[in-house]
């Protein structure tokens, strides 16, 4: 498995599996170890979290698994999220949605992860979304607390926009080290206005969630989807690959970004196919014509 380096003492696996859906898919603590050893037997040592996901279970449900087998924690990297409050069983002081990144809620949140997940520190920790009301001053203090204490080594943010990006850094006295972005061939948003640009400017590698548009690719019926699946099958057989999805990993991988695709199915096969696709290389020009595909023109 290809690394990338991330910082000076932190490397990710190219390939990052994702945990959003964990509550979701019901495993036992043993399913899941299973299936972080698979990832772990496929190269894949890097692990992406949030605080919120599964309505803030599925960190514990993690960490669960990973207590049945504490020697996994040196062979793997846990990033996790914070900023997002959401109204949950599991947090009854929450009354609303809203987001939250004072000092005090990045700390109890940093520390509420790393009970559920079971670790004496993160290795990566990430303002969830652009906050409009956050106080940069503080969220670099929580920030610099963190890591003082030795309970957060690297942070980064996702969601975030170059001048969002910008102004957070500007507080910092160290770099953030990734910002994690919907990046799929059906949303280009980050491709386009300037977002990825600032990744390559400052030489961080970006995070893709979302690589796969939500399924929409596979699912929906409108125009571009249609168009868009029937290009991917097209360069698919140029490439000799029978799997979609496989033809859209190859595509984030083929960009000079270094992208990070997460991967979030607790399928293997789709894990599979996931890494498989870093043995394709796909050329400039099939590049554009999926990227034209998305866009329903010819670039200029």
């Amino acid at each position: 498995m290809e690394r990338i380096q991330i910082a000076e003492n932190l490397s990710f696996s190219r390939i990052i599996h994702g945990l959003w859906r964990l509550e979701d898919w019901k495993y036992s603590s043993k399913e899941t170890l299973e299936l972080i050893e698979y990832c772990l037997d496929e190269g894949i040592t890097t692990f992406d979290h949030a605080d919120i996901y599964g309505s803030y279970l599925c960190e514990e449900r993690f960490g669960e698994a990973l207590s049945l087998k504490p020697s996994l924690r040196d062979k793997i990297e846990l990033v996790t999220k914070c900023g997002i409050v959401l109204p949950s069983k599991q947090r009854p002081q929450h009354t609303s949605h809203y987001y939250n990144t004072s000092y005090e809620h990045i700390l109890l949140s940093a520390h509420n992860s790393l009970k559920a997940l079971k670790t004496d520190y993160i290795d990566l920790l990430l303002i969830h979304r652009p906050d409009p009301f956050m106080n940069s001053e503080e969220v670099a203090e929580a920030f610099s607390t963190l890591h003082r204490e030795g309970k957060v080594r690297h942070f980064g943010v996702s969601n975030f926009k170059d001048h969002q990006f910008r102004m957070l850094e500007s507080y910092l006295d160290f770099p953030l080290v990734t910002n994690q972005l919907e990046l799929s061939p059906s949303n280009l948003e980050n491709f386009l206005d300037g977002t990825l640009n600032l990744c390559q400017e400052k030489r961080i590698p970006p995070m893709a969630w979302s690589p796969l548009g939500g399924g929409s690719i596979f699912t929906e019926q409108d125009e571009k989807s249609l168009r868009l699946h029937t290009t991917l099958k097209k360069v698919g057989e140029e490439l000799g690959i029978t799997e979609v999805d496989k033809v859209i990993y190859s595509w984030l991988l083929a960009h000079p970004a270094r992208i990070m695709p997460i991967v979030g199915s607790g399928k293997k096969e789709r894990i599979h196919n996931a890494v498989d696709a870093l043995n394709y290389s796909m050329s400039t020009e099939q590049w554009f014509e999926i990227l034209q595909s998305s866009m329903g023109h010819e670039v200029p």
